[in-house]
């Protein structure tokens, strides 16, 4: 069975637009070598959300991603990513809905020309999310995501972008179209799609600022939706979680180093809602919450 899906996209876009903005960085500053390791991590707080119905609940993301882009010269290029986060929950309710979620996955992102100013992106990926103590082999999901970007001009670069991939105890292939934007409005402002701040996953588009060559200022906003297996305690035993929601934060980008910065974001998250289905996927409960503040860093490095 095959579903067009417009909310739920996953984080391989955001190996193909860090992939992206690397060897685009490569070309435009030049690089010691045709090989660059790419190292960046994410740390987030979600403060206080009430949950409609009563109770409420805070969360915790950390997220660390490596790795390592080749280019071949042509303008092919080839590369590897491994990423390893956890999503803690603590929840005031009487039991906890769910708690610790772990999130592994490996993508291997490629570019290549098709035309003189026309690059193709493709990338593979394995994916897996699972609350601590149940199977990682029940949260595995995997898929493609790729698109095609035009270079209209030197400040535009433009194109549409597919993904097709599973989820977490749903065996219909879900496909979802996307947008890939990288516009210089002037000198110092610039609006794009790409990986953000404030979020692992789903599509964004980012407004920057650029004060000078190593800081920059900007406003990111997110669709994010992720799915997870439950182990066999709580009330949906060996069921699927889901937390989506829409952040929107304010940033401060600091650029020491060429293609490595510093960054710290604060906002906030709207329209967020808790899902539980039952190991059938057959809903259990959906419970809205209200807007959760959001403060966090991120950190990329690039050698």
């Amino acid at each position: 069975m095959v579903k067009l899906n417009w909310n739920a996209v996953v984080p391989w876009a955001l190996a193909v637009s860090a992939f992206a903005s690397t060897c685009d960085a490569q070309e435009r500053r030049g690089s010691a070598g045709p090989l660059s390791v790419v190292v960046d991590s994410l740390v987030v707080g979600q403060g206080k959300a009430d949950l409609d119905g009563g109770g409420s609940f805070k969360a915790q993301r950390a997220f660390l991603r490596a790795g390592a882009l080749y280019r071949f010269g042509g303008g092919v290029s080839a590369g590897l990513f491994v990423s390893g986060g956890r999503l803690d929950y603590d929840f005031n309710t009487p039991s906890p809905v769910f708690e610790d979620i772990n999130d592994l996955s490996i993508s291997v992102p490629i570019r290549f020309p098709a035309g003189e100013n026309v690059s193709v992106f493709l990338a593979p990926s394995l994916r897996y999310d699972y609350e601590r103590g149940a199977s990682r082999s029940e949260g595995q999901t995997y898929g493609v995501f790729g698109g095609a970007a035009w270079k209209v001009s030197d400040s535009l670069t433009i194109g549409p972008a597919l993904g097709a991939f599973t989820q977490v105890e749903d065996e219909s292939l879900r496909f979802f179209p996307a947008l890939l934007v990288d516009w210089d409005i002037s000198d110092k402002w610039n609006l794009s799609t790409g990986t953000g701040l404030g979020a692992t996953q789903g599509p964004g588009l980012t407004l920057s600022y650029a004060t000078s060559d190593k800081l920059k200022f900007g406003i990111s906003a997110r669709y994010e939706n992720i799915r997870f297996r439950l182990n066999d305690q709580g009330p949906a035993p060996n069921g699927v979680g889901q937390d989506r929601s829409l952040p929107v934060v304010f940033s401060v980008d600091y650029e020491p180093f060429p293609r490595s910065s510093i960054s710290a974001f604060v906002g906030a998250e709207f329209n967020g809602q808790l899902r539980l289905e039952d190991s059938q996927g057959n809903r259990i409960e959906t419970r809205d919450y209200d807007p959760a503040p959001l403060v966090g860093a991120a950190i990329r490095l690039a050698f």
